[in-house]
């Protein structure tokens, strides 16, 4: 079991209150993509933080404002490390982050998956989030959505559409 110090808590917990730079609703520690801190010395620390996929282009983003705010903290040396495994998945974003981006009016993934093996079935390109619980409108709350593109403003998102107030919004599509 790997125990973390008070210091490594610490600098965790500022390091989690950086705002995602994509969704600034939302802070690193929200998304779940801050995987972990570690104090190597005195002045040396190694942040290991997991993209919400491979190639993300707001990893260089966060790793930047990561190491301003560590280094504001008297942090001499920061270097934030990409770990890509376990990957991560939007199960990660917390119930608090949820409730962030439904006020921000984009719609939070639905419900998360069962733990244990995911089964893998070949076919249509559906997915197994299209069968489930429907996408309710962060506006109205109505389940009666559609979709109207696979991707929105960011490719983890999808724009959907209210059939009842008719507003438009973003999806958080789950991974």
């Amino acid at each position: 079991m790997v125990t973390t110090t008070a210091l490594e808590e610490e600098l965790r917990r500022l390091a989690g209150s950086v705002p995602d730079p994509e969704l600034p609703v939302l802070t690193l520690e929200d998304l779940g993509v801050l995987r972990a801190v570690h104090v190597r010395d005195a002045d040396s620390v190694e942040v290991e933080l997991t993209p919400t996929y491979t190639g993300c282009p707001a990893v260089e983003a966060m790793s930047t404002d990561i190491e301003r705010v560590l280094h504001e903290h008297g942090i001499r040396e920061v270097s934030v490390r990409t770990v890509l495994s376990p990957a991560w998945s939007t199960d990660d974003i917390s119930d608090e982050g949820r409730r962030k981006l439904r006020e921000f009016g984009i719609a939070p993934p639905r419900g998360g998956r069962p733990p244990g093996p995911v089964a893998l079935d070949l076919g249509p390109t559906r997915t197994a989030a299209d069968e489930q619980e429907p996408v309710r409108c962060p506006s109205c709350g109505s389940a009666d959505t559609e979709l109207l593109s696979r991707f929105s403003s960011t490719a983890c998102k999808a724009l959907r559409r209210c059939l009842s107030c008719r507003e438009p919004f973003d999806h958080f599509k789950e991974l």
